[in-house]
């Protein structure tokens, strides 16, 4: 019996990401990093900015009977683009194109049929909500986008 589907969509959605030959120059981070990073597309699986929670869970009964339960979750993501320069509108159109990206790799194709079950862990996943973040440092501009990446499970 499993008591939760979070483990096994995050690491599938990891290895749907490090697989995705369009993410192929950006870096895949199984949550945070404790490097300051520059001149780095990323991508944070279970990390957001300023968020209390890698995963916001719930589960409840599935049906009378208490035999199976079903679990909604949202596994907090977070996209970013740094550069050297000062150009923000460079920085702010490449994080969009790698949440882009994500989007499409957990969508169905005749290659990738199981993509939004992240690879057979849930019933279904897609990406849902996201807000924009810039800065300029000393490092340059720097623009990201916190997404979720929203699950439905039936835990049996």
């Amino acid at each position: 019996m499993v008591t939760s589907r979070v483990p096994a969509a995050v690491a599938a959605l990891l290895d749907i990401l490090r697989a995705a030959p369009s993410l192929a120059e950006v870096h895949i981070e199984d949550g945070p990093t404790a490097v300051n990073l520059t001149d780095r597309d990323r991508i944070y699986v279970g990390w957001q900015p300023n968020a209390d929670a890698a995963v916001a869970a719930q589960q409840d009964f599935a049906s009378a009977g208490a035999r199976t339960r079903d679990e909604n979750f949202a596994i907090a993501c977070y996209a970013e683009s740094r550069s050297g320069d000062k150009d923000m509108a460079a920085r702010r159109e490449r994080v969009y194109e790698i949440v882009a990206v994500v989007e499409q790799a957990v969508r169905a194709t005749n290659a990738e049929p199981t993509a939004p079950t992240l690879n057979g862990t849930v019933m279904w996943a897609h990406v849902t909500s996201g807000d924009l973040y810039q800065q300029q440092s000393a490092n340059g501009a720097i623009a990201g986008v916190d997404f979720q990446v929203s699950c439905f499970a039936r835990l049996n």
